[in-house]
Order: C-alpha cells, then sequence, then structure tokens
C-alpha cells in the first residue's frame, strides 16, 4: 500500500514540475492593440486663406440716343460677356456642432473682368447734322469693367465624412465697376462707381493635412445697375445735341479654388 501511495505522490510531483516547466517554455501571451479611429478634422476655429478663380459674368444695358428735344432716336438692348482672371483672399470663423458647420466669411478680390459691346443707330434716324455727311450712321461703344469686389457671406454646411464638408453660403457683395462710352468720333467718357447687390452658391471643402484644407467653390455675384450719361456737342437732326444714356446690370459667375489654414482646434490626425 506504502508503495502504491509513493508511486502516485511521485507521479503529481513529476508532473507538476513538468506541467511548469511547459508553462515556462511557452510564448508570453499577446494582447492586440485597440484600434485607432481617426477623430477627424476640428472644423472650429479662425481661418485664413487665398484662392484663383475664372469669372463668366454679364453686362446686360439698355442704351438710348436723343435729341435736344429730349426725343428718343434709337433705343437698343444688348449684353456682352464679362470674362477675366480673379484673385484674392479671405478670412473666416467656422463654429461646428457634431456634423453641422456654422460660419462666417468675407473675402476681396482684384480682377480683370471686361467686356465691350457696340451698336449703330440707322442714318435715317441719327445721322449727324452738319458734323457727318447725310447717309452716314452713328455708331457706339460701350464697355464695362469689373475694377474689383468683396462678399460678406454665411456659410452652413454637413459633413459628408469627419474631412469633407458640403456647404451652402451666400450674403452682401460689393465692388467697384467702371463703365465707358465712345459715341461717333468723340474720345469715350468713362463713369466708375462703387456698388452694393448680393451673392450666392455652394462648395466643398476638405482637410487635407495639418490645419490645412482646400476648397472648391461656386459663386454667382450681382453688383445690381450702373447708369452712365453722356451729353455731346454733335449736332443731331431733330434739333439740338445728341445725348446718349445707358443703364448696364452687372452679373457674374465665380469658379473658385482656394486653400485656408485653421488655428486653433485639433489638427487633422493621420494615420
Amino acid at each position: 500500500m506504502k508503495t502504491i501511495v509513493s508511486g502516485v505522490i511521485g507521479f503529481l510531483v513529476i508532473g507538476g514540475v513538468g506541467t511548469a516547466e511547459a508553462a515556462d517554455q511557452l510564448p508570453p501571451s499577446y494582447t492586440k492593440s485597440p484600434a485607432q479611429i481617426d477623430p477627424g478634422f476640428g472644423w472650429s476655429g479662425f481661418y485664413i486663406g487665398g484662392n484663383v478663380d475664372y469669372g463668366w459674368g454679364q453686362s446686360s444695358d439698355t442704351s438710348t440716343l436723343t435729341n435736344g428735344l429730349g426725343t428718343v432716336l434709337f433705343s437698343n438692348t444688348g449684353s456682352s460677356n464679362l470674362k477675366g482672371f480673379v484673385g484674392g483672399g479671405q478670412v473666416g470663423l467656422n463654429w461646428q456642432l457634431e456634423s453641422l458647420v456654422l460660419g462666417l466669411e468675407s473675402d476681396v478680390q482684384a480682377t480683370n473682368e471686361q467686356s465691350s459691346r457696340g451698336f449703330v443707330c440707322s442714318p435715317s434716324v441719327c445721322t449727324l447734322s452738319g458734323i457727318l455727311p447725310v447717309g452716314l450712321p452713328v455708331s457706339a461703344t460701350l464697355n464695362e469693367k469689373i475694377d474689383w469686389f468683396g462678399t460678406i457671406r454665411g456659410r452652413v454646411g454637413i459633413l459628408a465624412f469627419p474631412r469633407v464638408l458640403l456647404y451652402a453660403t451666400g450674403g452682401l457683395a460689393y465692388g467697384e465697376v467702371t463703365s465707358s462710352l465712345a459715341i461717333g468720333p468723340l474720345n469715350p467718357v468713362s463713369v466708375n462707381a462703387a456698388k452694393v447687390g448680393y451673392t450666392f452658391g455652394a462648395g466643398v471643402e476638405g482637410a487635407v493635412g495639418g490645419n490645412w484644407t482646400a476648397k472648391f467653390e461656386y459663386l454667382y455675384v450681382d453688383l445690381g445697375n450702373l447708369p452712365l450719361g453722356l451729353a455731346t456737342n454733335l449736332a443731331v437732326l431733330g434739333g439740338g445735341a445728341l445725348t446718349s444714356n445707358s443703364n448696364s446690370k452687372i452679373t457674374d459667375n465665380i469658379w473658385r479654388l482656394g486653400v485656408n489654414y485653421k488655428f486653433g482646434g485639433p489638427p487633422a490626425v493621420r494615420y
């Protein structure tokens, strides 16, 4: 009996030692690190940036030629395309409320957008008396130019993805427009004026690294009407001197590429 008990005890001791040695030889347990989740881009904060654009606008006008008695000899309605490059800068402030982003933005732009159109009054109506031979028409050329413009806009956006913002925008537009008119043999007469109107549009903006974002934006801009009157010393049939008046409506379509740098708030996170 003692022999059997001793054998069992010896087996347990040897088995325990063997198990302990085997446990010592097992590789250390591996704990998988938790997955890193991109927290997205913190959109709240003040930002500043620049942009390059192309503008495709229109000047629509009604122009008249009148004699000294106030009789309208000729009236013409037409339009011309205002085309050119635009560039400038913007500043803004965003507030992020989960997936909703509210903001304010102001920008100022320089532009070389300009247009030109001509019209002719037939000799049977507008022949210049005593200046040009009877039978020659009276020609006129109207030129328009947007010297510069700016906007002050609100923005309302939704995060399509944590780093991609889709937004609508709209507000105040202002700028300076120059209009010039040349009639017959006279030198052009021009007027420029500060104009105030409105703008609206939409865009998409994405975080591209660090605190930088890039955007593509469309804006419709309406700068209202620009009147221009020109009194001449040219005698016309019907009595008195020739007078011209035009009233141009200036609108613009802006296609914009821009970048912004945001101050404050968490930067975009890379993995």
